[in-house]
């Protein structure tokens, strides 16, 4: 039971990730790198910000309007300064390496005993069930601390996949789904296309960042490192939504990225309780992410074989 909880833990925390990547690869149809560094970001600004003695819920605010900065500046140097879109990305990327290590002071913070976005649920529960460390879920025994973490995420995943999905619906939000998939008709509708792109990164990151930040919290530290392959496992989550769910519609789009990363998260924690090596995780990774790709192609070059050789029969 440790083992799901852990895993829809970190799967809610990393579907705000995911989240923040469905804006861009999907919405503005931006690949953004950025994303590697902005949780960095995120949860280096939390650490630091808790550590000297900050709310968690201010330090998670700020982390979103950091990541939301690196967003934009990654649409600037596209739309200001015609830098391709990829490559803008790996600047800012890489820049955010050594923000992160000038935010942080140093490579690793360290976060034990510190407030964290859960303790007001823990609080809650501890009155529920009369100051136990641990309670029962379906007859496994589970401590306070991760069920508190759980709930927390489900209440925080809810309420900002319910807000995107009303901004997306929105005026403003139309017109930047539709900066994604035609420029040339959204400027004709006298819309800032480049504004629409910058703005979307923006939005995204701040996702990302705010994904960090509480990632940050639940890990119990921050490390200039823990952002590396953040995207692929982004990228591989909203892949194997879509391919369970589909996208035939906006809410269904939002519900398959957080499905789809819950499921990448418990396959991978499968992949490690049965003997995977910790340091072969960015391998498999890279893995799921081919597989994913290339499964659906495969799947319709059957289904095609399949129906043509009904058709000669």
């Amino acid at each position: 039971m440790s083992l799901i909880f852990g895993a829809f833990t970190m799967g809610l925390i990393l579907s705000l990730l995911s989240l923040g990547m469905l804006i861009s690869f999907r919405m503005i149809r931006f690949t953004d790198i950025t994303v590697d560094g902005s949780i960095t970001l995120g949860a280096a600004i939390t650490a630091v910000l808790i550590t000297q003695g900050w709310s968690p819920w201010l330090a998670a605010l700020m982390a979103f309007w950091a990541g939301a900065l690196a967003g934009s500046v990654t649409g600037v140097l596209h739309t200001r300064f015609k830098i391709q879109k990829i490559l803008s990305g790996i600047l800012m990327m890489t820049a955010l390496y050594s923000i992160n290590l000038r935010i942080m002071g140093r490579s690793n913070i360290p976060m034990l005993d510190t407030n964290s976005f859960s303790d007001g649920m823990r609080a809650l529960l501890l009155k529920l069930v009369n100051n136990a460390d641990r309670i029962n879920v379906m007859g496994w025994q589970v401590s306070l601390i991760d069920a508190a973490v759980l709930i927390m995420m489900t209440f925080i995943t809810v309420i900002v996949g319910f807000l995107l999905y009303r901004f997306l619906l929105s005026h403003f939000g139309t017109a930047l789904r539709a900066a994604g998939i035609n420029d040339q008709m959204i400027r004709a509708q006298g819309v800032d296309h480049h504004g629409m792109i910058v703005f979307g990164l923006a939005l995204g990151n701040g996702l990302v960042g705010l994904s960090g930040s509480f990632l940050a919290q639940y890990q119990g530290f921050a490390d200039v490192q823990m952002g590396i392959g953040m995207m692929v496992w982004g990228l591989a989550s909203i892949i194997l939504g879509e391919a369970l769910i589909g996208k035939n519609s906006l809410g269904l789009q939002i519900i398959a990225v957080v499905l789809g990363t819950i499921l990448f998260r418990l396959l991978i924690a499968i992949a490690l309780r049965w003997g995977l090596n910790p340091n072969d995780l960015k391998l498999v990774t890279s893995l799921f992410v081919f597989m994913a790709l290339v499964a659906p192609q495969w799947f319709r070059k059957l289904s095609g074989n399949f129906q043509r050789g009904k058709g000669h029969a």
